[in-house]
């Protein structure tokens, strides 16, 4: 019987592992240790999200705007990419779709049929988030009476990942789990089974356990340490493999999205908070050293600097087993993308989602471990594919890095998919891919790949009905950004930290 539950590892993906399992499986059966030790940093810089950090918070029963306060957490409405398509360009990520859904097919077809017919207005016209990330307006939409005529905000956050880890760890001992001070000497596994037994610290203590969960970070203390589990290298396709990060002051009111602007040998990243900005500079050492990346950074900030540059380095990739006898790995023990689409956070919440639903009862079932880690690399696989098409459809050529990325082989799936996209505006994604038809459209042709056709039905209706549609579509986002205080005023009147939030 799987019972007693050891966590190694806290941080980001440590506490959110122990709060879940805490909060869903209840503390009458199982019991939860969590060991770190205050001698180990976390890599933690500052973090934006995606929506679906949403229904995490929902199942723990999170307050939202507490949550907001207490982690000094702005809102995010998408991603604004400069200089990716080539330098002077920009083009906006949104959370939302463009326009709305038509007799079964995406809007982007009608706007494509639209444009060629003369339509003046770009896709971003059509989009509520980057109309507000425009004109740096927020507000959370509630389900109005009556037909629906407006869009709805989708959004996530921008939060300080220690601060999430500390609110988290709060919940979580409150919930019953137990924290151990202490670092990991030596594993102890069972002679017969291979299984992980016990853990022992520095102190002396042994600590042992039925299943045992890796969050320790790059290294993978228990999944390489101890299983050698393996690793795929995907740096030959994303060839990014350091970051150097530095926090500085706010400067005026936060915008309601993250930022990356792309440098000569990678991109650098702004994330505005409540009480600071985080910045960091993510670039492949072959093409810059540690120094000029540092310097670059320290030339771009927009406010005075808070706290020491750090440099961090990785390896892009994925764990060949998340989950091996009674070990699993979660968090960046198990890979690590780059952040450049904000998925780290959610691919820690969905390694726990797929714990929990294949939680083992008296025993670990072979089946559902590789079930879990075929779907694990899936998750990866996908986002993996939509991350290479930011750097290798490019105009750029003004750097050797860009040259590598945009002459680069890519995985023949990538190839494929963009093959169709650019012959009839579709990529046709699978249901559990994290990034739907909507993202790859608004990335795809932010930089710069545009489709030489449409779907067909797009030309079903006449054309005085698409415009009539187009002006309707107009006007439902004109009015919802009527309704939208800025997104300083927003914070300030709902769920500022503490000293507020500057406008």
């Amino acid at each position: 019987m799987i019972k007693d539950i050891i966590i190694v590892g806290g941080g980001t993906a440590g506490w959110m592992t122990a709060a879940a399992l805490s909060k869903v499986l209840g503390d009458k059966r199982y019991r939860f240790r969590l060991i770190e030790s205050e001698q180990i940093g976390t890599v933690g810089v500052g973090e934006a999200t995606i929506p679906m950090i949403a229904l995490y918070n929902n199942v723990l029963g999170i307050d939202e705007n507490e949550f907001v306060r207490e982690t000094n957490a702005t809102f995010k409405l998408g991603i604004e990419f400069r200089d990716w398509r080539k330098v002077g360009h920009s083009y906006f990520h949104p959370f939302g779709l463009y326009g709305v859904d038509m007799d079964g097919i995406s809007f982007s077809h009608f706007w494509m049929r639209w444009q060629r017919e003369g339509g003046a207005l770009d896709f971003s016209h059509f989009n509520v988030e980057t109309e507000a990330a425009r004109s740096n307006r927020f507000m959370r939409t509630m389900h109005e009476a009556g037909p629906k005529l407006m869009p709805d905000v989708n959004y996530a956050y921008q939060f300080d990942a220690g601060k999430y880890a500390e609110y988290l760890k709060k919940r979580s001992i409150k919930q019953g789990v137990e924290r151990i001070e202490g670092k990991i000497v030596h594993v102890q596994q069972d002679p017969d089974t291979g299984n992980i037994a016990s853990v022992q610290l520095e102190s002396g203590e042994s600590v042992s356990g039925d299943l045992f969960i890796d969050c320790s970070g790059f290294r993978g203390l228990l999944i390489e340490g101890v299983y050698q589990a393996g690793y795929d290298d995907w740096s030959h396709w994303l060839p990014v493999n350091k970051a150097v990060a530095a926090p500085c002051e706010k400067v005026g009111e936060p915008t309601p999205y993250t930022r990356s602007t792309a440098l000569a040998a990678g991109w650098q990243w702004r994330i505005p908070l409540q009480h600071r900005t985080g910045n960091g500079y993510v670039y492949c050492d072959q093409y810059i050293s540690d120094d000029e990346a540092t310097q670059v950074l320290l030339d771009n900030l927009d406010g005075k600097l808070t706290a020491d540059p750090r440099v961090l380095k990785f390896v892009t990739g994925k764990r060949k087993k998340c989950w091996v006898k009674n070990c699993l790995a979660i968090g960046l023990s198990g890979g690590f993308l780059e952040p450049l689409e904000s998925t780290s956070i959610h691919l820690v919440q969905v390694a726990i989602s797929k714990l929990l639903a294949m939680f083992p009862g008296t025993h670990i079932c072979d089946v559902v471990v590789r079930r879990f880690n075929s779907e694990m690399a899936d998750e990866y696989e996908s986002i993996k594919d939509f991350l290479i098409a930011h750097y290798y459809v490019t105009e750029r050529e003004d750097s050797e890095f860009w040259r590598y990325v945009r002459s680069m082989e890519i995985p023949a799936a990538l190839s494929e998919r963009l093959h169709l996209f650019r012959s009839r505006g579709e990529v046709f994604v699978r249901q559990t891919e994290l990034f739907k038809e909507n993202s790859w459209f608004s990335v795809l042709v932010g930089q710069g790949m545009v489709p030489q056709s449409y779907h067909p039905v797009a030309d079903a209706i006449t054309s005085d009905e698409l415009n009539l549609r187009m002006v309707k579509v107009r006007d439902g986002i004109r009015k919802r950004l009527e309704m939208m205080p800025s997104h300083g005023e927003y914070i300030a009147r709902h769920c500022a930290s503490q000293g507020g939030v500057s406008r």
